[in-house]
C-alpha cells in the first residue's frame, strides 16, 4: 500500500508540474532521485536540478538515473549537495520548486528558513509541497502520536497544513490550493496532502 501511495504521490506531482507549464524544476530534498527520474522522462522539462544534504543518497540518485539512461550531465540534469533552507544564487530563476515529503524532516523552528529560501529567494511561479496527513495515520495501523518515519520532526493535520500554507502564500504573494493524494477517507481525507502554490502576477 505504501509503495502504491508513493507512486501515486510522484505521479500526481509530475502531472501538476506538467500542467503548470514549467520547463525548469528544482527538486529540494530529492533523495534517491525517484522524482528526478520521472521528470527526466518528460521532454517538457529542459533543466532539472536535485538538491539533498546527503552525499550517500545523491550517489544513489546518480546511480539510478544513470541506470535508466538519464545520467546527470550538469546541463539538463544536475545534482547538488546543499540544504534547501538556503537559496543558491546559481539556481535562481527556476519555473517550479518541488518539496515532496521533505518539510516534515525540518525542525519547526527552521521552517521560516525554508519559506525564505523557496518563496523569497527562488521565488518560482509554482511551488509544490507534499507532506503526511497525520489524521490518516490510524488507518495505516499507527498509534496516536506515532510518526511514519523516525526522522520526521512533525506530522500535521490538514487544518495545520492549511493554516501554515495560507500564511506562507499570503506573506509571499502566492495563491494556494490543496489536494488529497491516495485513497480518501470521508472523515480524515487522504494519506498525503499537497499544496500547490502559484505566484500572483
Amino acid at each position: 500500500m505504501v509503495t502504491l501511495l508513493h507512486k501515486e504521490r510522484l505521479d500526481t506531482v509530475v502531472a501538476a508540474l506538467c500542467s503548470s507549464g514549467a520547463e525548469t524544476v528544482l527538486d529540494l530534498g530529492c533523495g534517491p532521485g525517484e522524482l528526478l527520474l520521472l521528470l527526466a522522462a518528460q521532454q517538457q522539462f529542459r533543466r532539472i536540478v536535485g538538491i539533498d544534504t546527503s552525499q550517500e543518497v545523491l550517489q544513489e540518485a546518480r546511480d539510478q538515473l544513470t541506470r535508466h539512461q538519464h545520467p546527470p550531465d550538469g546541463n539538463r540534469l544536475t545534482l547538488y549537495r546543499a540544504s534547501f533552507t538556503e537559496c543558491l544564487e546559481e539556481l535562481m530563476g527556476f519555473d517550479a520548486v518541488a518539496l515532496v515529503e521533505t518539510i516534515e524532516h525540518v525542525a519547526p523552528g527552521r521552517l521560516s528558513l525554508v519559506e525564505r529560501a523557496v518563496f523569497t529567494g527562488y521565488s518560482p511561479r509554482t511551488v509544490l509541497i507534499t507532506t503526511p496527513n497525520s489524521e490518516y495515520n490510524p488507518l495505516h495501523g499507527m498509534n496516536a502520536g506515532q510518526f511514519r518515519h523516525p526522522d520526521h520532526q512533525f506530522e500535521w493535520t490538514r487544518e495545520k497544513f492549511k493554516r501554515w500554507s495560507q500564511g506562507v502564500a499570503g506573506r509571499n504573494g502566492y495563491a494556494v490550493r490543496f489536494e488529497d493524494i491516495g485513497d480518501v477517507d470521508p472523515r480524515v481525507g487522504g494519506s498525503t496532502q499537497m499544496a500547490l502554490f502559484t505566484r500572483k502576477p
